[in-house]
């Protein structure tokens, strides 16, 4: 993620602290064509919340004032449903309420990025955060309770890796999801659609998104406990002892590396 430097930086942060407020030109009863300049603006502000100060809250209300300007943005759209998944992934979930709460935002999360797939279905991003959501959904229901859901995210990651081979939130989800279905027995997964998951292919692919980005905390974390599973106990060290050099970038980096480091203990005699 790059820093924003002078002007723009001091924009962005005022622009997470206020209310922005945009001013229609347009003559009365005639509807003011779509203005890209805006969405393009507001997602640089958006994105500062989401991926800096982690306001997801702040990142939406942005986002949604640019599909104001630009009601079919499917850079917005996606976006909207990344926050959606964020907001999830940080409530908590003891009480049934609370977890109905979860689910509701994953629900948001996927109308979100089936409205930006519809907006552009070219767009890489769009497909992997439907992915995502429908994967959060299939993991809080039950991943065997959700066999489609489970089809779709693989379709949908499929989609997004063949639009963008270099999609590094794609290949990683495709990683997890491997990894995830591959928990039950082959015969157990055949007749349900599911032998193609591999946890060799899910490390080909955890490897790809490390590549491309190497400094993402989680990426290597999943790979670790990859190779753990593989018996591949000097690769595994590799990444977890690399995790110990790499600055935060995610909100959640310091568990990752809380979880890094007992990894690395329970394989030090292996």
């Amino acid at each position: 993620m790059n820093s924003l430097r002078g002007l723009l930086l001091g924009a962005v942060i005022l622009a997470c602290g206020v209310v922005l407020q945009h001013s229609a030109d347009a003559a009365p009863h005639v509807q003011a064509a779509p203005d890209s300049t805006v969405g393009t603006s507001l997602i640089e502000q958006g994105d500062y919340c989401a991926l800096t100060t982690f306001d997801h809250a702040k990142a939406i209300e942005l986002y949604t004032k640019g599909l104001a300007a630009d009601p079919g943005n499917a850079e917005l759209l996606w976006r909207i449903s990344r926050a959606h998944v964020e907001i999830g992934e940080h409530l908590p979930a003891e009480t049934d309420e609370e977890k109905e709460q979860q689910l509701k935002e994953y629900e948001k999360a996927e109308a979100f990025a089936t409205k930006a797939i519809a907006a552009n279905s070219k767009n890489s991003m769009a497909y992997t955060r439907r992915a995502i959501a429908n994967g959060r959904i299939a993991l809080f229901k039950g991943v065997w309770e959700s066999v489609d859901l489970v089809k779709s995210v693989k379709a949908d990651l499929d989609t997004a890796l063949s639009l963008d081979p270099k999609n590094h939130v794609a290949l990683y989800v495709m990683g997890r999801t491997h990894l995830k279905v591959a928990e039950k027995p082959g015969i157990i997964r055949w007749p349900l659609g599911l032998s193609w998951a591999d946890v060799e292919e899910g490390i080909v692919f955890f490897e790809k998104a490390i590549a491309l980005k190497p400094q993402f905390i989680m990426y290597r974390l999943d790979c670790a406990r990859a190779y753990i599973e593989e018996d591949e106990f000097e690769k595994a060290r590799e990444q977890l002892t690399t995790i110990e050099t790499l600055p935060n970038e995610d909100q959640d980096d310091d568990q990752f590396r809380s979880e890094a480091k007992a990894l690395l203990k329970e394989i030090e005699d292996e």
